[in-house]
C-alpha cells in the first residue's frame, strides 16, 4: 500500500483510537407503535360489575365509610380510665438566705412531699361510655349500608340512562342507513325523470333530521358514560370503557304485602332508625352514671424535720345542687325524639314500597301496550309507505309522516323500557335488596 493511502487511513482511524474519544452511544429508536395485543382493551362493564366497582372505587362512599372507623376510635377513648395524678412540692427553703444552706437543714428544717392520686369513677361510668360508643358504631355502620343502597340506585339509575342512549344511538344510525337509501333510490328517480327537484329536496333536508339524531345520541350516550363513571370512580374503567346490556323487560310478580315485609327486614335507614333508639337509651344511662359523684383518692409522702410520714386523702363533691339533672332530662327527651323518628322511618318506607309498586306496574301495562301490537304496526306501517312511496304509489307526504310516526314510535317504546328499568331499580331501592323474590 502506498504511503499517502496509510495516511488516509490513519486519519480516518483517528477518532476511535483517540483514548480521549468516547464510542458514541447508539441513537435512540423511535418509540414502536403499540401492537395491538399490549394496547389495553376497551372494558365491557355489566350491571352488576358497575356496581361492584361502585362499592368498592366511589369515593364518596369510601369517606362514608371512614365514619365507622372513627366511631370505633370513639370506643378506645370512651373505655379509657382516668390517668393517676403525680404531685411534688418542697417548703421552707432558704431561698434568700443562701447561708443557711446545709445538709443538715434540708433534713431538719425543710418540708418535701410527694403524693399521688387517682380519680375513682362511681357509677360504672367507663363501661356506660363504652356501650354508648358501641351503640352509635352500629348506628354508623347501618347509615353506610343505607349510602350504599342509595349509590347502588345511583348506579342503575345512570346505567339506565347509557342503555337508553346507546339503544337510541343504535336505532339512529339504523334510521339513517336506512333512508340513505330512500335518498339514493329518488336520486335515481329524479335523474329518470320519476320526481320533481322539490320532492327530492324535501327528501335531502328530512336526512338532516337523522344525521342530528346521530349526533344528538352519540352527544347523549358520552355524557351518560362520563356520568356513570362518576359514580364508579374515574380511575376503576379506562377512558374507552362502555356499558354491556341492553333494554330488557322483566316482570316481576311480587305481592305489595310481600314487598312490605321485605322492605321491613331489609332497609338500612329504618335499621338505623330503630338502633338510634337503643343509642339513645344508652346516652340516657350514661348521664345517670354521670350524676354518679366521683371519689379521688390521694397518697402523699411527706418528709419533715427528720420524720417521714405518709398520708391517706379522699374528697368527693357534694351531690346537694349539681346532680346532672338537666342532661338526665335531655337524654330522655332524645329517647322519644328517637322512637318517633323511628316511626316516621317506619312509615316513609311504607310509602316507598306503595310508590314504586304502583310506579313499577304502570310502566309495565305501558310496555305491554307497546309490545300487544303497536311497535309491529308501526313498524309494517312504515314499511308499506317506503315500498309503495319506491314503487311511485304513495306520495312523499305519506311517505314521510309515516317514517315520522315510526321513529317517534321507536324512541318512545325505548323510553317506556328504560322507564320500566329505572321503576324496578326504584322497587329495588324501596325494598333494600335486589332480590324481589
Amino acid at each position: 500500500m502506498k504511503k499517502g493511502s496509510l495516511f488516509v487511513v490513519a486519519l480516518l482511524l483517528l477518532p476511535i483510537l483517540s483514548p480521549g474519544q468516547q464510542t458514541p452511544a447508539p441513537a435512540p429508536a423511535a418509540p414502536a407503535t403499540q401492537s395491538p395485543a399490549s394496547q389495553p382493551a376497551s372494558t365491557n362493564v355489566s350491571l352488576d360489575d358497575a356496581i361492584r366497582l361502585a362499592l368498592l372505587h366511589n369515593h364518596a362512599l369510601l369517606a362514608m365509610r371512614s365514619t365507622i372507623l372513627q366511631n370505633q376510635a370513639e370506643e378506645i377513648t370512651a373505655n379509657l380510665r382516668p390517668n393517676p395524678t403525680l404531685g411534688l412540692d418542697a417548703q421552707f427553703l432558704p431561698i434568700f438566705q443562701p447561708n443557711q444552706f446545709s445538709s443538715d437543714y434540708i433534713d431538719q428544717q425543710a418540708q418535701f412531699d410527694a403524693g399521688v392520686g387517682y380519680l375513682f369513677e362511681r357509677g360504672k361510668k367507663r363501661q356506660h361510655r363504652l356501650k354508648a360508643a358501641q351503640d352509635q358504631t352500629t348506628v354508623v355502620r347501618s347509615q353506610v349500608t343505607d349510602t350504599e343502597r342509595q349509590l347502588i340506585f345511583n348506579v342503575g339509575q345512570q346505567f339506565i340512562d347509557v342503555l337508553l342512549a346507546e339503544s337510541t344511538l343504535d336505532f339512529a344510525i339504523q334510521d339513517l342507513n336506512s333512508f340513505q337509501k330512500t335518498v339514493d333510490i329518488s336520486n335515481e328517480r329524479l335523474r329518470a325523470g320519476d320526481m320533481s327537484e322539490g320532492d327530492f329536496l324535501k327528501i335531502k333536508l328530512q336526512l338532516l333530521q337523522f344525521q342530528t339524531d346521530v349526533s344528538a345520541a352519540r352527544l347523549a350516550k358520552l355524557q351518560s358514560l362520563a356520568a356513570l363513571r362518576q359514580l364508579l370512580g374515574f380511575e376503576s374503567v379506562p377512558d374507552d370503557y362502555d356499558v354491556q346490556g341492553t333494554l330488557d323487560y322483566q316482570p316481576v310478580h311480587a305481592d305489595l304485602t310481600a314487598l312490605k315485609t321485605l322492605a321491613a327486614m331489609n332497609r338500612p335507614d329504618l335499621r338505623a332508625a330503630q338502633q338510634s333508639v337503643t343509642a339513645a337509651e344508652s346516652q340516657l344511662a350514661l348521664q345517670k352514671a354521670n350524676g354518679k359523684m366521683d371519689i379521688t383518692g390521694t397518697f402523699d409522702y411527706t418528709h419533715t424535720a427528720g420524720v417521714n410520714t405518709g398520708a391517706f386523702f379522699y374528697n368527693m363533691p357534694l351531690p346537694i345542687f349539681n346532680r346532672n339533672q338537666g342532661e338526665i332530662a335531655r337524654a330522655r327527651f332524645a329517647i322519644t325524639q328517637a322512637q318517633e323518628q323511628a316511626s316516621e322511618t317506619a312509615q316513609q318506607v311504607s310509602t316507598d314500597v306503595i310508590t314504586a309498586f304502583g310506579n313499577l306496574h304502570s310502566n309495565d301495562e305501558i310496555i305491554l301496550l307497546y309490545q300487544g301490537g303497536y311497535v309491529d304496526q308501526a313498524k309494517q306501517s312504515r314499511d308499506i309507505s317506503e315500498y309503495a312511496y319506491q314503487k311511485g304509489a304513495a306520495s312523499l307526504l305519506d311517505f314521510l309522516d309515516a317514517e315520522r310516526t315510526y321513529r317517534a314510535n321507536q324512541l318512545a317504546y325505548r323510553q317506556a323500557l328504560a322507564s320500566y328499568m329505572l321503576a324496578l331499580e326504584q322497587m329495588r331501592q324501596a325494598v333494600g335488596t335486589r332480590n324481589l323474590q
